[in-house]
């Protein structure tokens, strides 16, 4: 039994940098019990003169350029085969335009959370800096870099393809026919809700102190939300729940509809990016609740 216990230790403190997704690594285990790490401050002055702040959100924007890209590239493919047939079945359709998300952020994640906590989207970045898993000045650094790379991803899209990019409405996120804005604003609360609070389980820095292969695994079940959340709400919203990829195709498509539509995936997923790290901090780990 001692010997388990000591992997266990070694396995929480191996690695003191950032853990995925923005959690505190600074994860400290006694032997006896599990050490809630501090919050993060408010700003730290420390980072702007930091290479290692200004290299995350580098890694930031090329994420969620590549991002846009794999992805608006997914949609507008989707959207020609139904033009030509009818049928969204006989190309990817749907579940096709999931995966592509998923597989993305899944892929993404990995690459980039080492360096940034990978987190590609302005909402898990809200979420974070709610529970105090980073700074104002690193929030804000990430939220500005992810808006500029969807802006680029979609750009470079339109630049390969102008007329196709225009024609088949450039992955610009429209509440669609049949649905209130309502609608359109729930799905996007709740979507979010879900990418969050799986963020925060799976990248929660008890568990890692706990099992130390669960920062590896974390992207996993990140891009599966992610897949499972745009199953339920392409057919209500396109799925937004990351106000990066929303913008970005707006300013790039640039129709009256879709900025009609757009205060909806900026609104819904902060919500939702709140709720979830209210429900994660106070229900589920009780932290407001621990005796220090």
């Amino acid at each position: 039994m001692e010997g388990k216990e000591e992997d266990v230790r070694l396995g929480a403190n191996k690695f003191n940098e950032r853990q995925p997704i923005g959690t505190a690594a600074q994860s400290q285990d006694d032997g006896k019990d599990y050490k809630e790490p501090p919050p993060a401050p408010l700003f730290e002055p420390g980072e702007l003169t930091s290479w290692s702040f200004y290299r995350a959100g580098i890694a930031e924007f090329f994420a969620t350029f590549l991002f846009l890209y794999i992805t608006v590239l997914t949609v507008m493919g989707v959207v020609r085969s139904n033009e030509a047939n009818g049928n969204t079945c006989k190309t990817v359709g749907i579940q096709g335009i999931a995966w592509a998300f998923g597989g993305m952020i899944f892929a993404l994640v990995y690459c980039t959370a080492g360096i940034s906590g990978g987190h590609i989207n302005p909402a898990v970045t809200f979420g974070l800096f709610l529970a105090r898993k980073l700074s104002l000045t690193r929030a804000v650094f990430y939220m500005v870099m992810q808006c500029l790379g969807a802006i680029c991803g979609a750009g470079v899209v339109k630049g390969f393809q102008p007329k196709p990019y225009d024609r088949l409405g450039g992955g610009a996120n429209v509440v669609s026919k049949g649905y209130t804005k309502g609608d359109g604003l729930g799905a996007e609360i709740v979507g979010t809700f879900i990418l969050v609070y799986t963020v925060f389980s799976a990248t929660d820095a008890k568990r890692s102190a706990r099992d130390s292969h669960v920062p590896i695994l974390a992207p996993l079940p990140i891009g599966f939300a992610v897949f499972l959340v745009h199953l339920a709400t392409i057919p209500i919203t396109g799925t937004g729940i990351n106000p990066a990829r929303s913008l970005g195709a707006a300013i790039i498509y640039n129709n009256e509809k879709a900025w009609d539509d757009h205060w909806i995936f900026w609104v819904g997923p902060f919500i939702g990016a709140g709720l979830a790290a209210l429900y994660h901090q106070v229900v589920i780990r009780a932290i407001p609740f621990k005796s220090k």
